[in-house]
């Protein structure tokens, strides 16, 4: 039995499978992001979070821990503090009661699902935003550096230059266009300028209620809002750049023709979709894009079955395929 946990911004997905293929058990419980909205809990929440979920997954599989064959744990924010590796490391331990696990950031969840655990790349774009890639047994990350100044091609990211538009378009620096009477109705605003008491005081400046506002923007672009469907184009081109970045990390020469997938809410606008894909097809370089495999959970657990040295065969993972209802943006930071 092996155990799937994509950590999320917003949600963790927890996801038990068998030698078979076989989904035995699946579990939501709140995010696994430990800085920033969950500053006062510290790794402590993250020991919560996965204690909620490792419980509902057995006790819905009616196993124990103990019977868990391994595990891989895909946790936000893991490797960003240095000092706090040594802990996040520890914490699985906690709850599982056994050492037949590894962790390392969600980013690799996104990667194991999307691709089926091969050379490639993987460009998640949730909540933030990175990219991970393998090639030869060696990882690579590019982006992801924080909300603060990255995540380019994020919902985040777009929800702050959504805003950002609006203030000029309030300001009459902008043509007015549809985006700002989508975000006076759903804000509830009765002055432009109370947007900064709701994003700044009432929400703390939260990175997922700001990302929440993604949607608006979509809405807008497809409703004729130039600005809008300007900032979607370039969050696709924005996440383009980082999976040729990534490339170039990972040492992949001009002739390869590279795997590349995605994960991520993000992904659901079809109008950030082409834009990611036209840069990826002007850019030069070899790519073939491709569809994810498996939602990232599912990955996770499929990683983790990998690194016991028992990796899922051929005809197990066709059984997961057929019988798996899988999105191809479905992540732990779902924006819609």
């Amino acid at each position: 039995m092996f155990l799937g946990v994509d950590g999320g911004g917003t949600k963790t997905a927890f996801c038990l499978i068998d030698s078979t293929g076989t989904i035995r058990a699946r579990a939501i419980a709140e995010g696994a992001y430990y800085f920033g909205d969950n500053a006062t809990g510290g790794v402590d929440h993250v020991v919560r979070v996965l204690a909620h979920g490792v419980e509902a997954v057995t006790k819905d599989a009616g196993i124990t821990p103990a019977d868990i064959d391994h595990a891989f744990l895909g946790l936000p924010g893991y490797g960003e503090v240095p000092g706090d590796i040594a802990a996040l490391d520890a914490a699985p331990g906690q709850v599982l009661g056994h050492g037949r696990y590894a962790t390392d950031n969600d980013m690799v969840c996104g990667w194991a699902g999307s691709l089926g655990a091969v050379d490639g790349i993987n460009v998640i774009s949730g909540t933030g935003s990175m990219t991970y890639g393998e090639r030869q047994g060696r990882g690579a990350r590019t982006g992801g550096w924080s909300e603060l100044f990255s995540d380019e091609g994020s919902a985040y990211w777009i929800a702050a230059r959504a805003l950002n538009a609006f203030s000029r378009m309030s300001d009459g620096r902008l043509y007015e266009g549809p985006l700002a009477g989508r975000l006076r109705r759903h804000l509830g605003l009765t002055t432009d300028l109370e947007v900064i008491d709701v994003v700044l005081n009432r929400w703390q400046g939260h990175r997922s209620e700001i990302a929440s506002l993604t949607p608006l923007v979509v809405e807008a672009a497809e409703s004729g809002d130039t600005e809008a469907a300007a900032i979607l184009t370039e969050a696709g081109r924005e996440l383009a750049l980082l999976v040729d970045s990534a490339r170039r990390r990972l040492g992949f020469t001009h002739d390869e023709t590279v795997l590349v997938s995605y994960s991520g809410g993000v992904f659901r606008s079809a109008a950030v979709l082409d834009a990611f894909t036209a840069a990826l097809r002007s850019g030069g370089a070899g790519y073939e894009l491709r569809q994810p495999l498996f939602e990232p959970v599912v990955g996770a657990a499929l990683y983790a079955a990998k690194l016991a040295g028992t990796p899922i065969g051929t005809d197990a993972l066709a059984a997961l395929r057929s019988s798996s209802d899988i999105t191809t943006t479905e992540d732990s930071d779902e924006i819609a």
